[in-house]
């Protein structure tokens, strides 16, 4: 791996694990000294970064990490709805039935109860991704999808885990499923809906107060341009 991907894989996951939260300073000098790396490298990261609005540069030297507000989750969920009710058509209409019915089964069996057990929940959500990016079979939607899915992340850390939601949405996961393995495009693509609608509804809840002072962190809306990247994942 790149000296470059290495920091903007590095720096990405500390961003979306909120180890750098919003308003965290990435000063050039220091970023490069702690992630073992040159300062070129290290400007080809935060470049990315930056096109993917997860940092803004606030001076020639020194980045910050961007903030996320209702308004900008909101954005990205009109976004999501767009790519995701369009994915499960397709996925409906173009993927193998078998995957999906047996990704409805692993739903209707899985547990949050344990330790672990949400790890391993969240770990079948991305499973349950890449078998729809597989079934679409679109380099453009796919791409725009990722390029969505690294907001989400770090969306998703900002709302509660909260035990009657993640029941509701094992649920609406294995619907979904369950559609695409039967070929109803129509339901995949309401039922994607409708979890899009509960989920966006328990994040919002979820979110603090909006600080009130002038020194609260930048917020900066998804990007725009959202362009295929083939070759990653």
């Amino acid at each position: 791996m790149r000296a470059s991907d290495r920091a903007y894989a590095t720096l990405l996951e500390e961003i979306q694990n909120g180890l750098l939260p919003a308003g965290a300073v990435l000063g050039e000098v220091e970023q490069a000294g702690r992630l073992g790396v040159s300062r070129t490298p290290l400007r080809e990261a935060l470049g990315r970064l930056a096109a993917d609005g997860l940092v803004e540069q606030q001076s020639p030297r020194v980045t910050v990490v961007t903030g996320v507000d209702a308004a900008d989750i909101r954005e990205l969920f009109e976004v999501r709805r767009a790519l995701e009710e369009t994915a499960a058509r397709l996925a409906a209409e173009r993927g193998d039935a078998e995957v999906f019915d047996a990704l409805a089964a692993e739903f209707s069996h899985a547990e949050l109860g344990a330790d672990g057990e949400l790890d391993a929940y969240y770990a079948l959500i991305a499973r349950f991704d890449a078998a729809l990016d597989e079934a679409v079979r679109n380099d453009y939607l796919t791409g725009a999808l990722r390029t969505v899915r690294t907001h989400l992340v770090r969306v998703r850390r900002l709302a509660r885990d909260r035990p009657a939601r993640l029941a509701q949405s094992v649920a609406e996961h294995r619907l979904i499923a369950a559609a695409i393995a039967d070929q109803d495009a129509e339901l995949a693509a309401h039922a994607t809906h409708v979890h899009l609608h509960n989920a966006l509804t328990n994040i919002l809840d979820s979110l603090p107060e909006p600080p009130t002072d002038s020194g609260a962190a930048t917020s900066r809306r998804v990007p725009k341009a959202l362009h295929p990247q083939k070759g990653h994942t």
